[in-house]
């Protein structure tokens, strides 16, 4: 992922968050509408996840140590699932938790221009932010279809902001809807049916989040198409003869460690091993650039050892030749 695409997406969000955050709380102030209570607590959610996640890529350009010397690539995944659960407590539970009470306490809305007013403000100011993370992701999506870029995408910050603002323009309309039903039956228990499926959503979408970020805390290994572009840059079919098994892992988005055993000519000296392997190296990371920490083992291939062997390939990130 393009960083400054992430940053830019992640500013439009943060920015409309805000403003639509003020907007919902003085129109609860106005009219009472548990709804916009809700509302103006998740995107006050959204705006300080919006900050976990600048702060995330600030702190993951930190130079590695020797206590961490991989670096602090993975402090955006972290950061990132902080997002989920800030979601699902502030957010969807307080959203349930406000429903509940409404609808057990139900009140006529008052002055209900403010909060259908702040709600058309809202829904056209989400769309701004919701557009800006489309156009950004589109840059790197691809051929992959929408489920697959949230689900594949090794950095989070794009696939966050679009669930995040899918989530909200998704809520605003229920906002309305509760909010619009209540005023026409003149039955405040609208408002809170609309605030209860708010928060339902909400805890969806954090489960969701969860779900995709904790994979990445974990690792995972290269794409697809990058392990073929390293299989195909490793070998040389002269000094490197075959790649015996080899296994990647993301150390961050933008950052990948690639161990692999390689096989070369028994009657190679010392030297032509070094050669042959730095050149190797230079091949990984002309063709996939991120490929930024690469440890590559020489070995003399055996049919009938690898005939007897485990098979790497059984596990993530694994090739077996």
């Amino acid at each position: 992922m393009s960083a400054s695409g992430g940053t830019k997406a992640i500013v439009a969000a943060l920015a409309a968050n805000l403003a639509i955050a003020v907007a919902k709380f003085v129109a609860f102030l106005f009219s009472g509408s548990s709804s916009m209570l809700a509302e103006s607590v998740h995107s006050l959610a959204d705006s300080g996840n919006q900050g976990l996640l600048l702060l995330g890529g600030k702190k993951a350009k930190r130079e590695a140590t020797p206590q961490h010397p991989f670096g602090y690539g993975r402090e955006r995944y972290i950061y990132a699932f902080l997002v989920s659960i800030v979601l699902f407590s502030v957010g969807g539970m307080f959203a349930i938790y406000e429903g509940y009470e409404k609808i057990k306490h139900p009140h006529a809305i008052e002055a209900w221009y403010w909060p259908v007013g702040v709600l058309v403000f809202a829904i056209i100011a989400e769309t701004f932010s919701f557009r800006t993370a489309i156009k950004e992701s589109n840059q790197i999506r691809g051929g992959l279809t929408w489920t697959q870029f949230v689900r594949r995408a090794k950095a989070p910050e794009l696939p966050v902001v679009l669930l995040e603002d899918l989530g909200a323009l998704v809520g605003l309309f229920l906002a309305l809807g509760g909010v619009g039903v209540a005023l026409l039956t003149g039955d405040g228990v609208w408002d809170g049916i609309g605030t209860l499926c708010i928060g339902v959503l909400l805890i969806a979408i954090a489960i969701i989040l969860a779900a995709e970020t904790k994979s990445l805390l974990l690792g995972e290994a290269a794409g697809i198409e990058q392990v073929k572009q390293i299989e195909d840059a490793v070998v040389d079919g002269e000094t490197v003869t075959r790649l015996i098994h080899m296994r990647t892992l993301h150390l961050g988005p933008e950052e990948l460690l690639v161990a692999a055993k390689i096989a070369v000519r028994h009657d190679e000296t010392a030297t032509e091993v070094a050669a042959a392997i730095n050149a190797a190296e230079e091949r990984i990371r002309a063709a996939v650039p991120i490929a930024r920490v690469i440890y590559l083992e020489p070995d003399v291939y055996s049919e009938s050892a690898a005939a007897e062997g485990v098979n790497p390939a059984k596990s993530p990130g694994g090739t077996d030749h």
